[in-house]
């Protein structure tokens, strides 16, 4: 038995839907693939229809995309953490998002066409999937409003306070991109908060 698939499932789960029964996330577990991956590995390219979520289960990954030839950060992710390029998913079309490996990782497929059939068949997979899908919404919400009404110190802080491993562990190039920063402005933030 991989004993990383079930750490990795049940961090997954406790923190979306953590009353889920045994029985639902051995169904999940049955489906998950596990695949690893090198720092710097494209894990989900651009132009790809994407046809799974993805839960790290070691490492820390990105999504990402090219807007006027710059790379912006979109979300970070890591142990535990579920990745899914939603748009793409959901309308089966071409992604935007990339999922770029920045450490080495080990990350579990969940291939989507069949996490739908155990929706289906299963009520406790339905309400986990349910949970995935309002946790990604209240995010990408969360950081709109952030880029709308928060100044740089503020987003910082906040990324500070909500994700400690990504300030620890992720390249300050990109940290700055998704806090829509320069690194020079981001130099000076955390320069002012010593």
């Amino acid at each position: 038995m991989d004993t990383l698939l079930k750490k990795t499932l049940d961090a997954a789960v406790n923190s979306r839907y953590p009353g889920m029964a045994y029985e639902g996330r051995k169904l999940m577990e049955e489906i998950m693939v596990r695949k690893e991956y090198k720092k710097g590995a494209i894990i989900v390219p651009e132009g790809v229809i994407s046809q799974n979520l993805i839960i790290v289960g070691q490492g820390m990954v990105r999504q990402f995309y090219y807007k006027n030839k710059k790379d912006v950060t979109e979300h970070f992710s890591y142990e535990g953490c579920i990745v899914i390029c939603i748009e793409s998913t959901l309308k089966q079309e071409p992604t935007r998002l990339m999922v770029e490996a920045l450490e080495d990782c080990v990350v579990y497929e969940v291939p989507y066409n069949k996490l739908m059939a155990l929706t289906e068949i299963s009520w406790e997979v339905n309400m986990f999937y349910r949970k995935i899908l309002e946790y990604s919404l209240i995010v990408s919400q969360v950081k709109a409003d952030a880029w709308r009404f928060e100044t740089a110190h503020e987003r910082y802080k906040r990324l500070m306070n909500t994700h400690p491993e990504v300030v620890k562990r992720a390249p300050l190039a990109h940290i700055a991109s998704y806090l829509l920063m320069t690194p020079e402005t981001l130099s000076r933030v955390r320069s002012g908060m010593l």
